[in-house]
């Protein structure tokens, strides 16, 4: 499977809009606890595999690659950190956060 990217046919489109190819990589199995865990530093590839219980070294090497080629995480001396344009999505993703513990709330009511 390809790395989704802005310009290319992605899962659920052939757009190639830049927000389906978004949806298509956020949506994969660990892509965001990958990001989650790497939101409070930077991590090795075991510190890593050891965050996210479960992933197995295969599929973590995948999104990994999948990360670095979307420029959302790079290489660092520690492992790996999150990039500007990853740094940007996960602050951009707050509001986000925000209405989903009010959708939360509204479904426990």
């Amino acid at each position: 499977m390809t790395t989704p990217l802005p310009g290319r046919a992605s899962r659920g489109s052939t757009s190639g809009q830049p927000l389906m190819a978004t949806f298509d990589l956020l949506g994969r199995r660990w892509t965001m606890r990958i990001l989650w865990e790497l939101k409070a530093g930077p991590l090795s590839f075991r510190a890593l595999q050891s965050a996210c219980d479960g992933v197995s070294p295969s599929v973590l090497n995948r999104r990994l690659k999948e990360l670095r080629v979307s420029l959302l995480i790079a290489p660092a001396a520690e492992g790996y950190v999150l990039a500007p344009l990853g740094q940007r999505l996960m602050q951009d993703l707050d509001p986000l956060r925000d209405w989903s513990k009010s959708w939360a709330e509204a479904l426990s009511t």
